[in-house]
């Protein structure tokens, strides 16, 4: 197993580079410390055969394109402080009332404007024996986008020989502030070749949050059981589109017990063979199917993204969650510590029912 490190480009002044992680078996995991974005996830088929998995570009400059911007897709980052929308830019905290960046309409979306994703962090590699480590760091200052508090986030991704890349978050602030970290990688099992309506999907949960008209949950839970959202038992994707042609942008929350650390949902690409099983401490997941990402968007080898052609499992704690009453876990107290993690471990099947 080893790690390495290369520039990658400038972002306002400061140095990016680009982090190559790789294990024993062919799997390659690359990240840049611009937004601790996750640009390329290399893994085996079934027949050994290699391919990227992530949405992601090649180089910096790609993620700056006028289709890229235009589209905002998020491709691969760390998304914070808040993840997913909070309803009209506003939360109370102790007993005072907070405005922030609206940048989805009337809301606020995935931390605003200038949020966590578009920054450069710091970064600290290590190696051990069961695996290579990227340790991201960054502050974000009292009024960061609106948001209260001095908060301090440390992201590490690690890369097992067991084809696992896992994702943990750590975080401290002298004020309490809402606080909902997560991973927007974008996954295509068959390495592009398709659109993901044929994956294989199974996630546990129970119960979704029902949005509003603008696309905000604001409390109402909804049973999955007779519905289309019910992927207790692996089905295709592709089987809820008939009743919603776009797809899922539907946040999950998990049957497991609040703060456990469990499997939560598995995908897999019936062609290639290749699987993902994602488990986490998170409550839930918002899982996305790509209906809004454009088909203009392509690397420079050619492969193209665009709609339905990756799924986003963005584990995190529920959108809008500051301002839903008895959403756990959605504000971070002065001096306590924020600790959660999400393991997507990769594999591959001969065949697939």
């Amino acid at each position: 197993m080893k790690i390495s490190k290369t520039p990658f480009g400038q972002f306002e002044g400061s140095g990016v580079d680009l982090f190559t992680l790789e294990n024993d078996h062919g799997m390659v995991v690359k990240i840049t410390n611009y937004g601790g974005i996750v640009t390329s996830i290399v893994v085996p088929d079934k027949d050994g055969k290699l391919a990227d998995v992530a949405c992601g570009f090649e180089t910096l400059d790609e993620y700056f394109s006028d289709a890229y911007k235009a589209n905002s897709p998020y491709f691969g980052c760390i998304v914070g402080r808040y993840a997913a929308r909070v309803k009209d830019g506003k939360f109370t905290v102790d007993g005072q009332e907070y405005s922030v960046d609206t940048n989805d309409g009337p809301n606020h979306l995935h931390g605003g404007i200038n949020a966590l994703d578009k920054r450069v962090w710091s970064a600290e590699t290590s190696e051990a024996g069961d695996g290579v480590s990227l340790k991201l760091s960054i502050t974000s200052p009292d009024g960061d986008n609106g948001y209260p508090g001095n908060l301090t986030v440390d992201v590490t991704y690690t890369l097992t020989n067991d084809n696992e890349l896992a994702i943990d978050y750590a975080a401290v602030t002298d004020k309490a502030t809402p606080l909902s970290l997560t991973n927007h990688t974008y996954f295509n099992l068959s390495g592009f070749q398709d659109k993901v309506l044929n994956h294989q999907a199974s996630i546990a949960a129970d119960k979704f949050l029902v949005p509003d008209e603008t696309n905000v949950p604001v409390g109402d839970e909804k049973q999955v059981a007779g519905s289309v959202w019910d992927y207790n038992q692996s089905r295709p994707i592709g089987d809820a589109f008939a009743e919603e042609p776009k797809g899922f942008e539907t946040y999950y929350v998990f049957s497991k017990s609040l703060g456990a650390f469990e499997k939560v949902a598995s995908f897999a690409d019936p062609v290639s063979g290749r699987t993902l099983e994602i488990s986490s401490s998170e409550p839930g997941m918002l899982f996305y199917t790509g209906f809004y990402t454009s088909d203009e968007l392509k690397r420079s080898d050619d492969v193209r993204f665009g709609q339905f052609r990756g799924f986003c499992c963005e584990t995190s704690k529920y959108p809008n969650g500051p301002n839903i009453a008895g959403a756990p876990n959605s504000v971070l107290e002065a001096g306590a510590k924020y600790s959660e993690r999400t393991v997507f471990r990769f594999g591959t099947k001969a065949q697939l029912a």
